[in-house]
C-alpha cells in the first residue's frame, strides 16, 4: 500500500524559509564580520578556520539527537508507547546525518589548521576526540541498521530502546575526551573576538532550526508509515463477511 504524501501546511513552509534566510545570514557573517584568517606558530587555517562556526553548532546538536534517543527510549520503557520509537527512530536518523557532517567538516578543518604542526597534511588522527566521535557515529549506524532486522514492532522498539540508552553513554567520553585527555583535535586556545562570538551564537539558530525541522519531518513520516502498516495488518486480520 502506497504511503499518503504530507503536504506542507503555510506554517512548516514558512518555518523553512525563516530558516532558510538564517542560513543566508550566516553565510554573510562567515564572509564579511569574522576574521579572515587565524595565525599562530602552531596554527594556521586559512579560510578552513570559519568551518569552525558550523562544525560547533552541528556537534552539539549531534549530541542532542543522542540524547533525544535515549530518552525517547526511556520514555518507551516507562509508557510502551511506540510513538515513542518512532520519535527515537527520528532522532537516531538526525543524528547520524549530523555526526557525518561533523567528522567531515572536522577532518577538512583539522587537515588546514595543522599544516605547521603536522606538515604531511593527514586527514585522520586517532586522537581520543576524534575516536570517540567515529564511535559515536557508528553507534547510530548500527542503531539504524538493526531496526530492519525485527519484524515484531514492540520487540523492536524494546531491543532500540535500550541500544539508544547505552549508546548515549559515548557522548560524555567525546565531551571530556579533550578535557582530560592529550587532543590535536582542538586548536590553542585563542581570545574570540566579538565578532567571532556572535557568529558563532548566530549560527546556532539556522542549524538547530534545520534540525528540528527534520527531525519532526522524520517523525511524522515514521508515525504515518506505523499507522499505514497497522492498518493494513489489521485488514488482512479481519475475517472477510460474505
Amino acid at each position: 500500500m502506497a504511503q499518503k504524501k504530507r503536504i506542507p501546511t503555510p506554517a512548516i513552509i514558512v518555518y523553512w524559509v525563516v530558516t532558510l534566510g538564517l542560513f543566508v545570514g550566516g553565510l554573510f557573517l562567515l564572509a564579511y564580520y569574522t576574521p579572515a584568517n587565524l595565525r599562530t606558530p602552531e596554527y594556521d587555517a586559512g579560510a578552513a578556520q570559519k568551518i569552525f562556526y558550523i562544525h560547533l553548532p552541528i556537534a552539539i546538536n549531534t549530541f542532542v539527537a543522542a540524547l533525544l534517543v535515549g530518552v525517547a527510549g526511556v520514555a518507551y520503557l516507562i509508557g510502551r508507547r511506540l510513538v515513542w520509537d518512532d520519535f527515537a527512530y527520528a532522532a537516531g536518523k538526525t543524528a547520524v546525518l549530523l555526526g557525518g557532517i561533523v567528522l567531515l567538516t572536522g577532518v577538512i578543518w583539522g587537515r588546514s589548521a595543522w599544516w605547521n604542526a603536522r606538515p604531511w597534511f593527514v586527514w585522520w588522527e586517532w586522537t581520543p576526540r576524534l575516536t570517540f566521535s567515529l564511535v559515536l557515529w557508528l553507534l547510530y549506524v548500527v542503531y539504524l541498521m538493526i531496526r530492519p532486522s525485527i519484524e515484531s514492532a514492540n520487540r523492536r522498539a524494546l531491543v532500540c530502546a535500550v541500544y539508544g540508552i547505552i549508546a548515549f553513554l559515548d557522548v560524555p567520553l567525546v565531551y571530556f575526551s579533550t578535557k582530560l585527555l592529550p587532543d590535536l583535535h582542538v586548536p590553542p586556545g585563542q581570545a574570540m573576538s566579538s565578532g567571532m562570538k556572535w557568529t558563532l551564537l548566530y549560527w546556532f539558530a539556522p542549524i538547530t532550526m534545520m534540525h528540528v525541522g527534520i527531525l519532526y519531518h522524520r517523525f511524522c513520516l515514521n508515525r504515518d508509515e506505523r499507522a499505514l502498516y497497522e492498518s493494513a495488518y489489521d485488514n488482512e486480520q479481519t475475517p472477510a463477511v460474505a
